[in-house]
């Protein structure tokens, strides 16, 4: 009986064309069309895992975890100084779907520094804010801005306690005059004092103090 000998069946050239292209796993540096570049792992074509993007038209560098295409977990952002070209790191914390969540510190260009809570890439939570003058204000934060209780410390060590909103003092608060030994404590609205008392503290103590005590009621 003769034997029928049957062609062997080949795949098409493409299909493992596409299988090389697929990426899974840990891989070397693959350039994006605009000349993006990453390195780190993969899962179904998706930065996943732990990987490094450098972003060609910025020189941006993030390193850190990856969740299906975008930043999610903890990792660093770095921008080329445009003088010196050396990398500052610009934020170091947490991220969630590509921005940052959790807690993170964010070094701005001015020098200043946050340190604390974020959300959907803006400061909201529990965070401390060290500003170019040399004020600090730590306390409640809300869509990037100072809402909820908090202090604010000025560079003279005056102070002030109490409610925020929207980035100015509101509602019940107590701003202490430490340089002239006075303290007003009463209701606040958008950064104006509206009814409070104001008695002497710490006069004795004070570098400038007012010329006469507040008499007492």
């Amino acid at each position: 009986m003769p034997i029928v000998k049957y062609p062997r069946a080949t795949e098409p050239l493409w299909h493992e064309w596409d299988g090389k292209a697929q990426k899974c796993g840990l891989r070397h540096t693959v350039y994006a069309v605009n000349g993006d570049r990453y390195t780190g792992e993969w899962l179904d074509n998706l930065k996943h895992g732990k990987g490094t993007q450098v972003w060609k038209r910025t020189g941006a560098i993030y390193s850190g975890d990856w969740k299906f295409g975008k930043r999610d977990g903890y990792g660093s952002y770095s921008i080329p100084d445009p003088v010196t070209k050396e990398y500052k790191k610009v934020y170091t914390g947490w991220w969630e779907n590509d921005r940052k969540c959790g807690y993170g510190t964010t070094l701005y260009p001015s020098g200043e520094r946050y340190e604390g809570e974020w959300s959907s890439g803006l400061r909201s939570g529990w965070g401390r804010m060290y500003y170019r003058d040399g004020s600090i204000y730590e306390g409640q934060w809300l869509a990037d801005q100072p809402s909820g209780q908090g202090m604010l410390r000025l560079p003279n060590e005056n102070r002030y306690e109490g409610g925020w909103k929207d980035g100015k003092k509101h509602g019940p608060g107590k701003f202490f005059y430490l340089d002239k030994g006075q303290l007003f404590d009463g209701i606040w609205a958008a950064d104006i004092p509206k009814c409070g008392i104001l008695i002497d503290f710490g006069r004795d103590e004070a570098p400038a103090p007012t010329q006469y005590p507040i008499p007492k009621v």
